[in-house]
């Protein structure tokens, strides 16, 4: 019996020890992508020490919209945008004021949860020895959560009504102003910086036409009305470009290999002998160690 509890003690230090290797290199192997330069929180005050990146928009099917767009980190710069007007083929061009920047709130939340995500990762030293497989289990997975709510903020754009739009901070950004049948917005989508501009027209008092106000959407269509200031619109034309931002698709590369990092640690947890709460799959039965 001594031998056993021995024995039993000897492998739940080895258990111990793989525990804390393992994680110290997940972590290690984590905080190193995750502090990309591009990605890792500007030191305060620095932040104009960033590199300016002038991006074009583009698209396939059509060239109402084009423009360029200056990235600097989070923040849009400056834009640069030439609309052509459906109904006259009038040219409008419009840039943001020298005193605007624009921030991308979606790669600012992203950044903010990588640097917790960061935070957590350095919350123990190298030197810290996890004693349980459930304790491991609890750091990847609030590491996971943020790395996922990071991700999530690239890869879905906020849902805004057309009255959003209108009275977006967005609309004053721009001189010549822009005019009260325009509207525009910016968003990420994924490793992109979208540009979508709605053209408007005044649906008069006396319309015998059906109104129904549209709800949240990140892009809008065609035929979608909003009421404004005792006003009614609806959306004329709708024109979508884009660019492609490189280091946002490392960034999500960084992501999913990290989130598979973690994965893999917990997986490796599940199955390690001695672990009080890890679970063995087995032709879908659970063995409990």
């Amino acid at each position: 019996m001594e031998i056993v509890k021995q024995q039993l003690g000897y492998d739940r230090q080895v258990v111990s020890q793989n525990f804390t290797t393992d994680a110290t290199n997940v972590r290690r192997r984590s905080w190193q992508m995750l502090e990309h330069q591009r990605f890792s929180m500007p030191t305060p005050g620095l932040e104009s020490q960033l590199k300016q990146e002038n991006f074009i928009l583009g698209s396939s099917t059509m060239d109402q919209v084009k423009g360029v767009l200056t990235l600097q980190g989070e923040a849009l710069t400056q834009a640069d945008i030439n609309l052509k007007v459906a109904k006259n083929s009038h040219v409008l061009h419009f840039q943001f004021r020298e005193d605007k920047h624009w921030k991308l709130q979606q790669i600012q939340d992203a950044r903010n949860h990588v640097n917790q995500a960061l935070q957590l990762l350095n919350s123990r030293d190298e030197s810290y020895c996890f004693k349980t497989g459930a304790e491991v289990n609890k750091l990847m997975d609030a590491v996971m959560l943020q790395l996922t709510r990071a991700r999530n903020r690239l890869t879905t754009p906020a849902s805004l009504t057309l009255p959003e739009l209108a009275t977006s901070g967005l609309m004053k950004m721009f001189t010549p102003p822009m005019p009260g049948d325009v509207m525009v917005n910016f968003y990420i989508n994924l490793s992109k910086l979208c540009l979508t501009v709605y053209q408007l027209h005044v649906l008069p008092p006396n319309t015998t036409k059906y109104f129904k106000p549209a709800g949240s959407s990140v892009l809008h269509s065609p035929g979608s009305m909003f009421e404004l200031n005792n006003n009614r619109f609806e959306v004329s034309h709708v024109h979508k470009v884009e660019c492609v931002v490189p280091w946002l698709n490392d960034t999500l590369v960084f992501f999913t290999i990290s989130l598979q990092l973690c994965q893999q640690l917990k997986d490796k947890v599940s199955v390690s002998p001695g672990n009080n709460s890890a679970r063995l799959h087995l032709k879908g039965t659970f063995l409990i160690l």
